[in-house]
């Protein structure tokens, strides 16, 4: 990482003037926040914009967009907004953590207030469970249910674990995760909530409280009046439901060669385990559906040469890329961020074939 760099990698960015989404390269320095359009798998300089950090407020979780979870808000000086998605809960959070401590640079008691995580928690006497559930039927600011797949089933009107986390901290029912979490597992026991699929109810068998809810965006939950459950159809499932099965086991931003037109354009990887598989997703697109994926059973996988463009990479792009064959010869190109992030996806992937 270069010096004066706090923290750089892929976020996607929501548009000023047309509200589409595209995934840029940022760089956080001390006052600035800097992004980069890519070509051919490289960030394009100049910068294609600033963020000025001095005066400016930050809001994780923010819940203004349903579809997308995962998202970081800025507000300038100047009243500007930008609205940043990340690729997990934990990128997100740690995306937030640094630009908090790079807007509160010359103010060190709030830096060191950052780090400073309740470990006890107890609902306030003026709140009551019947309140918070109330709020969270709120057509307006509510919790909104819709349908979320886990393990190729279709489940209706249910949310994300992680999702209802966030809410009960920005309607300031909870004030860290850890309590968020314990609240949402006693709203579990007084049955204002239930488990959906395999992962959340495989939680609820633990006896610690705490551990019961999943902070988790692939662990479901729902209303405790709707348990509907609807397995999908063929024309709702492209993919088979065995692909989408598996434990995700590591998940982030790369760029990937098209195998028709050879142009690269970043996607969401997300690398499943029993059965293993490698999905890919648009991170463009609100649907939550991959765009393409293989079998890694009998796969092989290399880091390529970085000195020169490797065969089979069009264009003059070089430097963390890896190489993925699969058991019927087709070859997947594909470039991290940095060597480090290039060895960490290279042994998962290793571990899996």
């Amino acid at each position: 990482m270069e010096d004066g760099v706090l923290k750089e990698g892929f976020l996607v960015k929501r548009g000023h003037i047309v509200h589409n989404w595209k995934v840029r390269w940022f760089i956080l320095r001390q006052n600035t926040l800097l992004y980069y359009k890519l070509e051919g798998g490289r960030k394009v300089i100049p910068p294609k914009g600033r963020i000025l950090l001095d005066g400016c407020t930050i809001t994780c979780p923010c819940l203004e967009y349903e579809n997308r979870p995962l998202l970081i808000k800025l507000k300038t000086q100047t009243s500007t907004e930008y609205f940043l998605e990340a690729c997990s809960r934990e990128e997100r959070d740690a995306w937030a953590f640094e630009i908090t401590g790079a807007i509160h640079a010359g103010q060190p008691g709030k830096v060191q207030q950052l780090h400073i995580l309740k470990n006890s928690f107890k609902l306030p006497p003026h709140i009551s469970l019947h309140r918070i559930v109330d709020k969270m039927h709120d057509s307006s600011s509510g919790i909104r249910p819709s349908p979320n797949m886990e393990q190729g089933s279709t489940y209706k009107k249910t949310f994300i674990g992680s999702s209802l986390v966030d809410w009960l901290i920005s309607n300031n029912f909870a004030a860290s995760r850890l309590e968020a979490v314990t609240l949402a597992s006693m709203l579990m026991e007084e049955n204002f909530l239930r488990p959906v699929g395999t992962r959340s109810t495989g939680a609820v068998r633990s006896g610690d409280l705490a551990e019961q809810f999943l902070d988790d965006s692939m662990a479901l939950y729902t209303f405790a009046e709707s348990p509907k459950r609807k397995i999908s159809s063929k024309e709702e499932i492209s993919l088979s439901t065995v692909e989408l099965s598996g434990t995700v086991v590591k998940q982030g931003y790369l760029a990937k060669q098209g195998h028709k037109r050879k142009n690269w354009k970043v996607r969401r990887f997300v690398l499943r385990k029993d059965p293993a598989f490698l999905h890919y997703y648009d991170p463009s697109k609100e649907e939550n559906r991959p765009v393409g994926g293989f079998s890694l059973r009998g796969s092989l996988v290399s880091a390529l040469e970085d000195n020169g463009v490797p065969t089979g990479v069009k264009g003059n792009v070089q430097g963390n890329l890896f190489k993925v064959i699969t058991k019927d010869d087709t070859h997947y190109y594909i470039q991290a961020s940095s060597k480090a992030e290039r060895s960490e996806w290279i042994e998962a992937i290793k571990k899996l074939t």
